[in-house]
């Protein structure tokens, strides 16, 4: 189950302009329109976007009188940050270990190219 809510998170921030609604929803609720009035397209195609990030869970809708406004849901982005520091993690130990194997072929170059200098 986390694994398809990760690949919908994913899926959905894939596109610049929803990947900016969220940007957006990060300082504070709006409705729809609030959004779409950044962009130089249709209340429409925003709200479109908007239902996709709903899908995607990123992103919820409560009724306020009249107004709809959008929040962003921190709870997927917790799993997505989880998903990637397990692999961040997973790369800094490889480079760590390179790196010793690194430094360990460097100390016997060194210790190799003194007792060549020394015969």
């Amino acid at each position: 189950m986390g694994e398809d809510r990760l690949s919908r998170a994913f899926a959905a921030l894939a596109d610049p302009t929803r990947r900016d609604i969220v940007a957006r929803l990060s300082v504070g609720d709006a409705t729809v329109g609030q959004l779409a009035q950044s962009y130089d397209v249709t209340v429409q195609a925003v709200s479109k976007h908007v239902r996709v990030l709903q899908d995607a869970g990123l992103v919820s809708r409560s009724r306020d009188a009249q107004r709809r406004p959008c929040h962003l849901e921190a709870e997927v982005f917790d799993l997505m940050t989880k998903w990637i520091e397990r692999y961040r993690r997973q790369a800094e130990e490889r480079f760590q270990r390179l790196d010793a194997v690194l430094a360990e072929m460097d100390d016997e170059q060194g210790t190799n190219n003194r007792r060549g200098a020394a015969s």
